[in-house]
């Protein structure tokens, strides 16, 4: 960590960092980006979210002659962007089709006059040779070009536009370029390096770790109302997102959580633009809702105070399930990572990728991608650390997560492999090449007279009722785990389960097979909430006294007042963690105000003494702010720093990304005409019942 009095002097980006962000210190490689970064060196950053990305090409901008340029793929989120360094006295602008031409000249005549610090674009107008014409005639500090891995073509974000970005270097060769992502294995990496033209550029690797965020995997059992339990004892009134598999289920589980009392709007490609872009806004502006989402949603999403992030589908891989659930918690406090996962989810995913487009080589990198997500599902450690082992990063168990709270126990599973199997094998091969899904030979196992094992004579075969010393979800979790060990198979046509290779090494003595036990019952909430304090090597953020909670309420009573008038998120004017910081300090000057951490120069002139009259109760709470004297706006004065990170890490996983291809919203100019297709949100033909037993 670097301190404001290491060394005899201040270095000018300290200073921005304290005056404009109210950061005392710059943490894990921040610093060397920066300065590498003002120095006019090109950097590729992999940071995980919440990591601080966004200070490691801000503060150059505002450090550096000229204006900043950021290439963002998120149109829809560039307003909200802009309000968030507006409201830390930064002069901000975009350029988008959401403008009339009167507010883009207005935006351009601020560029070319040097009036603004960082300019904001969509990868789409660098299409367009006015835009060109324009970045020429002006004074360009540097480009930065955000979520970089849209630029990897089997990667689920990707944007044909951002392939043309390597143009930047030859247009520009001066300026130096920095691209960042929370995404990326090691593959995705050096394609993003080779596609951007940043050959000579330096890297950065932060740690993957997130210790705020508990990591759990349910069996899934009734799903909606597993995830209503969820929220009811650990997350009421708690803003979060959930993701499903189709749009159908969207609608289905947003409009069970509203009529179960929850704030729930839904989100996917299926949804009028006009709808979704309402939706973001209040999950954006409104504290304590809950986004019900396709994968389509997400990216962007600067909301700190995400406390969950549930999955009621299992993630097609590992780097999509890092992402998503990297949305939860930006703020450092203490969020929840939850996933529902069953047999049918893996049935699904077998027969999606066997459906895909692409050769034999696609999709058997999908599989990949698949196992690794299963395995992860299916450990027996610590999930931080065979989530981080999957980058390529080392980590001790960290006490918090289920699998360390309530720690399954391992058991030799062998002779209920050979029954499953062989149950397989005996339809297959004394049944003239019958097969069955996984219900059926659980049935066959249990020895259960249904009329469908009655229909095909099953109750006459050998190993009927062979298996009844395990119930039937416990047979279901062992056809799950062969299915992750891919000692059976899914035929896609029938989802009918198959034998492997590997099968004959179970039915022929030759290899065991040890099996994850479902514990009991999850770790309760209450042990949860102390393990996130008490993990090993876990940076807890200090605990607020009882007495500071209701004045933490009165703080963000006023926050949300302040926010609704002024229009913008209520993040935007301070996150959770300031306010908390406040309640506990209970400040009585300006001056002892300005010593917490995230209040720089502009936010304490502006919101400074309604704050003060808050906290002594003088001012209603829906107040607006009382007027004060903006200061002087800096020379070079942009968002909260929060997002700190640690010390990098020299190696990421192997594989590309999967190519799920979400909807997002091109940007083009009204008169251009592009010369590919955006490929929408994958919407599968089924949908799956979302009370399905898996």
């Amino acid at each position: 960590m670097t301190a404001l009095d290491d060394g005899p002097q201040i270095s000018e980006a300290l200073q921005v960092l304290h005056r404009v962000f109210g950061y005392d210190s710059f943490r894990g490689s921040q610093q060397e980006i920066i300065e590498h970064v003002i120095g006019g060196g090109d950097a590729l950053v992999l940071m995980p979210t919440g990591g601080g990305k966004s200070l490691c090409y801000q503060i150059p901008a505002l450090v550096r002659k000229g204006v900043g340029v950021v290439i963002s793929p998120l149109i829809a989120l560039m307003q909200d962007q802009v309000d968030a360094l507006t409201a830390l006295g930064v002069r901000a602008g975009f350029l988008n089709s959401t403008q009339n031409p009167d507010e883009r000249r207005m935006v351009e005549a601020e560029f070319l006059a040097g009036e603004l610090d960082l300019l904001y674009l969509a990868p789409e107008r660098l299409r367009v040779d006015a835009t060109l014409r324009l970045l020429d005639r002006g004074i360009v500090s540097l480009f930065a070009i955000d979520e970089a891995h849209c630029v990897a073509q089997w990667g689920h974000d990707f944007r044909p536009d951002y392939l043309t970005l390597s143009q930047l270097h030859e247009r520009w060769p001066d300026v130096p370029r920095v691209a960042l992502t929370a995404t990326a294995t090691e593959a995705t990496h050096a394609e993003i390096a080779s596609r951007l033209n940043l050959g000579q550029a330096r890297h950065f690797v932060a740690s993957f770790d997130r210790p705020n965020i508990q990591y759990r995997i349910a069996h899934k059992d009734k799903p909606q109302k597993q995830l209503l339990d969820l929220l009811r004892a650990e997350h009421a009134g708690d803003a979060g997102i959930v993701y499903c598999l189709s749009r159908a289920s969207v609608e289905k589980t947003a409009a069970f959580l509203v009529d179960n009392g929850v704030d729930a709007l839904p989100y996917h490609a299926g949804l009028d633009s006009r709808v979704r872009a309402a939706n973001q806004a209040r999950f954006l502006r409104e504290d304590g809702m809950v986004m019900v989402a396709t994968i389509a949603f997400g990216m962007g999403i600067d909301k700190p105070d995400v406390r969950f992030v549930a999955h009621l589908d299992l993630p097609k891989s590992v780097e999509g399930y890092y992402q998503e659930t990297g949305r939860a918690g930006r703020d450092g406090l203490p969020s929840t990572a939850w996933l529902a996962y069953g047999l049918q989810d893996v049935v699904q995913q077998r027969k999606m990728i066997d459906g895909s487009e692409g050769d034999a080589a696609h999709r058997r990198r999908l599989g990949t991608h698949l196992d690794a997500m299963l395995a992860l599902c299916e450990t027996v450690e610590c999930r931080r650390v065979r989530l981080l082992a999957y980058f390529g990063q080392q980590s001790t168990a960290c006490g918090n997560c289920d699998t360390c709270l309530s720690p399954p126990a391992a058991w030799d599973g062998t002779i209920a492999a050979q029954k499953v199997l062989s149950t397989v094998w005996r339809l297959k091969n004394e049944r003239r090449g019958q097969k069955f899904g996984a219900g059926q030979i659980v049935d066959i196992l249990l020895g259960a007279k249904t009329a469908k094992v009655i229909q095909f004579d099953h109750d006459t075969l050998r190993v009927f009722g062979i298996g009844t010393e395990l119930s039937r979800t416990e047979w279901m979790s062992v056809v799950r785990q062969l299915l992750a060990m891919k000692l059976i198979a899914v035929e896609p046509s029938y989802n009918a389960l198959v034998l492997t290779e590997g099968s004959d090494e179970v039915l022929g003595r030759k290899r065991e097979v040890m099996l994850r036990r479902e514990p009991e019952r999850p770790a309760r909430a209450a042990k949860t909430a102390k393990a996130a304090k008490t993990g090993k090597g876990k940076a807890a953020p200090v605990e607020m006294p009882a007495a500071a909670a209701p004045i933490f309420e009165a703080l963000r009573a006023w926050r949300g007042a302040t926010a609704k008038e002024q229009g913008v998120p209520a993040y935007v004017i301070f996150h959770d963690a300031t306010l908390r910081e406040i309640a506990t300090a209970l400040p009585t000057t300006l001056a002892e105000l300005g010593t917490i951490s995230g209040i720089g120069e502009n936010k304490l002139a502006k919101y400074g003494q309604p704050i003060l009259d808050t906290l002594a109760g003088s001012a209603p709470t829906g107040a607006a702010p009382a007027a004060a004297t903006p200061p002087a706006q800096p020379t070079k004065p942009t968002r909260p720093a929060a997002e700190l990170t640690r010390e990098p890490v020299p190696e990421l996983i192997r594989e590309p990304l999967p190519d799920y291809q979400p909807d997002y919203q091109a940007d083009y100019p009204p008169d251009y005409e592009p010369d590919f297709e955006p490929t929408p949100e994958y919407d599968p033909d089924f949908d799956p019942d979302p009370d399905y037993r898996g």
